[in-house]
């Protein structure tokens, strides 16, 4: 290999010198803050959040400890149901059927739990409503027998309980509403 003049050195560092700050320079000002952003665009950022609405939604920490509330109050009576609790919108979040309970009542407790949430009301109520509208009964997924509750924030669903498998629907509702007073605690 040939060995370079000294002047040949001297030129060729000063050559990657200037490269080295030159990018430097560049990536300096590419990095530095960035240009604020026209008040048109934070007028049509606030815009768009007045179209947006905020809601609460059920964890399933909190379905669980429900759930195990109805479990519990229904054991303390001697009875075998299954429980599920769903979110606002009727999604099952957990399901829990308890020893000994029927294998009908895994989807009735769904279908009260989903048809309480979805008319934010127990299902004992609805019930009553299928004499002026019996085509009611006919949304798929529901079930109008006593048994569902809704657990509410300020009025609004959260969640629907619904439990099945005791001997009458008056104690299925009694125990859905110890799940709803879970979450309340």
């Amino acid at each position: 290999m040939k060995k370079m003049s000294l002047r040949a050195r001297v030129l060729t560092g000063a050559v990657a010198a200037a490269a080295l700050g030159a990018g430097t320079f560049g990536a300096v000002s590419a990095n530095a803050a960035a240009p604020a952003a026209p008040a048109s665009a934070t007028a049509a950022a606030d815009t768009a959040h007045r179209n947006l609405h905020q809601s609460t939604h059920l964890t399933a920490d909190a379905a669980v400890k429900a759930a195990r509330a109805v479990l519990e109050a229904a054991q303390d009576e001697n009875q075998r149901v299954t429980v599920a609790v769903v979110d606002r919108n009727g999604n099952t979040v957990v399901t829990l059927r308890g020893d000994g309970a029927g294998p009908q009542s895994y989807e009735s407790a769904q279908r009260k739990a989903f048809t309480a949430v979805s008319w934010n009301a127990p299902t004992s109520e609805l019930a009553g409503r299928l004499q002026q509208a019996p085509n009611l009964k006919d949304i798929p997924g529901t079930l109008f027998l006593a048994g569902g509750a809704p657990a509410q924030v300020k009025g609004a669903p959260i969640a629907g309980i619904g439990v099945a498998g005791a001997p009458s629907g008056d104690l299925d509702e009694k125990f859905a509403r110890a799940g709803v007073a879970a979450l309340a605690r």
